[in-house]
């Protein structure tokens, strides 16, 4: 007699596709077979992860028509099966599989436009978090600054991408086919902030010096530090604007032993 949890696990084997209909000797026989009953659940789940991926990648969706997106999100499902009842976070490794997809290999700026399609995706769905009330950061001790490292939002995302994705992004989904054509290919590489700002999906470009500082910053890297190590950017201008569009919303200071704290009063 197999245990429940041997039953589930087979039936969502079933389901996903990857051992064809091994639930099918559990089910009870009668009316519609087995075989078919799990057929109708299996094309169920399998066009609303589609679906979900298609919600997600629309840029993608649009670059490379149906039938490729379909083929392309059955195989990535059968991969890739989800691990949480939220499809809105299904799922973040689809451009990294694109990306080994030997078909996607004729349109090389694809796994960069879906890189930004998730980053635009992660932004509208992230949680909301208050503004870093900038007179907090201003009342730190300058010699504490070296200790002190920014919280980004958690719609914040960087992407770096060999083509000029956001154009392509941008005219793809205005079905702007003038736009498209004007499109230099060759215009990159290209580095992107993401986030969300008063509900609508900001994307806007870094030049080198702007995006190591960013980079430094969303990595945790001190702020003392990453504002001396960078040259070729006006580093306060940049952080006061990453302040007013709320990309960092918080700091932590880290103790002179032990691990970071969440700094809630100055």
């Amino acid at each position: 007699m197999p245990t429940l949890l041997e039953v589930q696990s087979a039936v969502a084997r079933s389901l996903i596709g990857r051992d064809g209909d091994v639930a099918a000797s559990y089910i009870v026989a009668g009316g519609v077979a087995p075989e078919a009953r799990l057929a109708i659940y299996r094309n169920t789940i399998l066009g609303g992860l589609t679906t979900a991926l298609r919600l997600s990648y629309p840029a993608v969706h649009r670059l490379v028509g149906d039938a490729f997106f379909e083929s392309a999100a059955q195989l990535f499902i059968a991969a890739h099966p989800p691990r949480s009842a939220c499809l809105d976070d299904y799922h973040p490794g689809f451009a990294d599989f694109l990306g080994e997809f030997p078909p996607a290999a004729a349109v090389p700026y694809l796994v960069g436009v879906a890189r930004l399609d998730w980053a635009v995706s992660r932004a509208l769905h992230a949680p909301d978090a208050e503004a870093l009330d900038a007179a907090r950061l201003a009342a730190i001790p300058a010699d504490r600054l070296d200790r002190v490292r920014l919280v980004p939002h958690p719609s914040v995302s960087l992407v770096r991408a060999d083509h000029p994705v956001d154009a392509i992004w941008r005219a793809v989904l205005a079905r702007d086919d003038a736009a498209i054509a004007a499109i230099d290919l060759g215009a990159g590489p290209v580095r992107l902030l993401v986030y969300r700002r008063a509900d609508e999906p900001a994307i806007t470009r870094l030049d080198e010096a702007a995006w190591q500082l960013t980079t430094g910053l969303g990595a945790g890297d001190p702020l003392q530090r990453a504002l001396d190590d960078v040259d070729g950017v006006d580093a306060p201008a940049l952080l006061a604007a990453h302040l007013v569009d709320s990309v960092f919303t918080d700091f932590v200071v880290a103790p002179e032993t032990g691990p970071l704290v969440r700094e809630n009063t100055v």
